[in-house]
């Protein structure tokens, strides 16, 4: 860690409130609502050899994730994703993440928000494999996280929204200092639900089995993954999926923007391989991001 760059000390440019601005300028007013509240929503978009893969997809979750927390975006979709693609294009990023926020300011502070005004930011940067090249041919470890996701009237689950992510860090946390590259965490039934940051599939006679997401993220890398699978006649079925049923998978492994398809070789005592679906996956979802759009 010692080599890390701070993400507010870098060079290059963000798109900020309409315009692109000297990356150590994008700053926000310390009570901004969003810092205490958590009234901010987010993207995680991937580009390849230059262009953002889901784009529309990923703005439209922006807005639909803004819509849960009760505030509008003060630009149109297309504004957004000219942005985002301006924001790739000032910054030469080729292979990359790019982060569009949107948030409550300052001119309110308490728990009610009405005055506040809306901000909306975008940056991108180079960014590597998630887990890491080697976790592609042996696995990631996971353990089962103490927290659990929320029930579906108790948060805006279906939202991309940064309070939300609080348990996530605090689970992961918890999963390196034992060791463990991320955590698994159940729902509030006790269901299987996701990884902190992305999806989980399970395969099984040779099809595969993926919580029902009725309370947390339906992830647009798991939905694209799923239409892979179907396309190389692979059954899919979301359901519930409890714990014990780890013990009898043949293969595991995890999706999202960030860890794009990920095999996990370890979930607590339960081992894995890195079988052909998972492998096959791998490759078909590689191949499909860097088609020429």
């Amino acid at each position: 860690m010692a080599d890390l760059i701070p993400y507010d000390d870098r060079d290059g440019v963000i798109w900020l409130d309409g315009q692109l601005v000297d990356w150590r300028a994008a700053k926000i007013h310390v009570l901004s609502h969003a810092l205490h509240y958590a009234s901010a929503v987010f993207e995680g978009e991937r580009a390849y050899e230059g262009r953002i893969f889901k784009l529309r997809p990923h703005t439209e979750r922006l807005f639909f994730s803004a819509g849960q927390l009760g505030f509008e975006i003060p630009y149109s979709r297309d504004q957004i994703d000219a942005a985002c693609n301006a924001v790739i294009k000032a910054n030469k990023i080729v292979d990359g993440y790019v982060r569009p926020i949107a948030w409550r300011g300052p001119e309110q502070m308490g728990v009610a928000a009405q005055q506040t005004k809306i901000h909306v930011a975008i940056a991108a940067w180079q960014w590597p494999r998630y887990f890491g090249d080697e976790a592609r041919t042996k696995g990631i470890k996971l353990t089962i996280s103490d927290w659990r996701r929320p029930a579906p009237d108790t948060a805006p689950v279906k939202a991309k929204a940064a309070g939300l992510y609080m348990i996530c860090t605090l689970s992961k946390h918890k999963a390196e200092a034992k060791g463990y590259h991320d955590a698994l965490m159940l729902d509030y039934r006790g269901q299987l639900a996701e990884a902190t940051g992305a999806n989980v599939f399970l395969a099984k006679d040779g099809a595969l089995h993926t919580p029902t997401p009725d309370c947390f993220l339906d992830g647009i890398t798991r939905r694209t993954v799923m239409d892979l699978a179907r396309k190389r006649g692979v059954t899919v079925t979301e359901r519930a999926i409890m714990p014990a049923e780890l013990a009898t998978a043949d293969e595991v492994f995890l999706t999202g923007t960030a860890a794009e398809v990920t095999p996990v070789g370890e979930i607590d005592q339960h081992n894995y391989q890195v079988g052909p679906i998972t492998r096959n996956l791998m490759a078909d979802y590689d191949a499909l991001v860097r088609q020429p759009s």
